[in-house]
């Protein structure tokens, strides 16, 4: 039976990216709500869904067809809306960022474990298919120890809305920031024991970063170094990992291995304070017997960001896991609100 949820935000979340993705899964969701504040759009949603429509987000609380309350308002709104969602005895899908503190994430806490509806968490990049891909490159052992990781999203925009605010809930902290601090943290495989970061206004008009860089270090010595800016106006592959025995470069649909056979053993050898010959170089291991392939992204089973809806519909009628659990996404908030206060991380 399909779920019947309405939609809190009708803009570029809302219908930008949730509508579509729902239009997709007929079988599964069915649109009886939408609430906005602006009345143009609660008439695109008449129109296009021919689904009831509120101005007010209590009122639409208030409809008892609606089991499931999707929430893509402004960052602001994303905790205290979910809460009152919550309250209301409403089944809640809530964009990131969820909270911007650990203070509201524990009223998200507070109020999912005193609710009969349930708190899913929208981290739908987790289910991007080169990071899944990755995941499962790392885990065959191919490129030896991982030690270090590199993530990025760069561009150049002179943005001005209201997301380039700080008083909005803007920055770009706020907003790819939940979806590469999450994949770092899975990536890390370990908890997070150091936190380097650096914030910068670069290309935006307004008062919140366009730029920043976040290093992480895992109590397993991993390195995961993100950086997410929108003032580069060159930009790296969206993927770097380094292993003892090889790497990988990820650039949109091509992932590129350089790695040793599983079967090479390197020689023994050791290092000599001797003055070298003319014509020793660095060494006398010779060449290293190299294989490097080109490969297009594709993981073993297929997903996309889409994805999380499926799992979504999964969890709430089939009683399934959902893959995204509260812990993993309050660390989130936790690693963003020690980089937005400039303070150590502390577990």
């Amino acid at each position: 039976m399909p779920i019947q949820i309405a939609i809190a935000g009708i803009g570029r979340a809302g219908w930008g990216m949730h509508c579509p993705e729902l239009d997709k899964r007929g079988d599964k969701f069915v649109i009886v709500g939408a609430c906005d504040i602006l009345p143009e759009r609660c008439a695109m949603m008449r129109e296009r869904y021919g689904c009831r429509t509120y101005t007010d987000f209590e009122a639409l609380l208030n409809d008892p067809d609606v089991e499931l309350v999707s929430i893509a308002t402004p960052t602001l709104l994303h905790a205290p809306q979910a809460v009152q969602a919550l309250q209301a005895g409403k089944h809640v899908f809530l964009e990131k960022p969820i909270a911007l503190t650990m203070a509201e994430a524990m009223q998200l806490r507070d109020a999912a474990a005193r609710a009969t509806g349930r708190l899913f968490f929208r981290h739908n990049r987790r289910f991007e298919p080169a990071f899944t891909h990755i995941r499962e490159i790392i885990a065959s052992g191919v490129l030896g120890q991982v030690y270090e990781i590199k993530l990025r999203r760069n561009s150049y925009q002179r943005r001005s809305d209201w997301q380039t605010l700080l008083a909005c809930g803007g920055g770009l902290l706020h907003n790819w920031g939940p979806h590469l601090i999450d994949h770092a943290l899975q990536l890390l495989e370990a908890p997070v024991a150091g936190l380097w970061r650096d914030l910068k206004r670069i290309a935006a008009v307004g008062d919140a970063e366009d730029h920043l860089k976040i290093v992480l270090t895992g109590e397993n010595g991993r390195i995961v170094d993100l950086e997410i800016s929108g003032g580069a106006a060159l930009s790296e592959p969206e993927y770097i990992v380094l292993g003892d025995r090889g790497a990988l470069i990820c650039q949109g649909d091509t992932i590129t291995l350089k790695h040793l056979p599983a079967d090479y053993v390197p020689p023994e050898e050791h290092a000599s304070a001797d003055t070298p010959g003319m014509d020793y170089g660095f060494g006398k291991g010779g060449p290293l017997p190299w294989i490097t392939q080109t490969t297009p992204v594709g993981p073993s089973a297929a997903c996309d960001i889409d994805s999380i809806w499926d799992h979504l519909y999964a969890a709430l009628r089939e009683r399934a896991p959902f893959p995204i659990t509260m812990d993993e996404a309050f660390e989130v908030v936790k690693v963003i609100e020690a980089v937005r206060q400039g303070t150590q991380f502390e577990r």
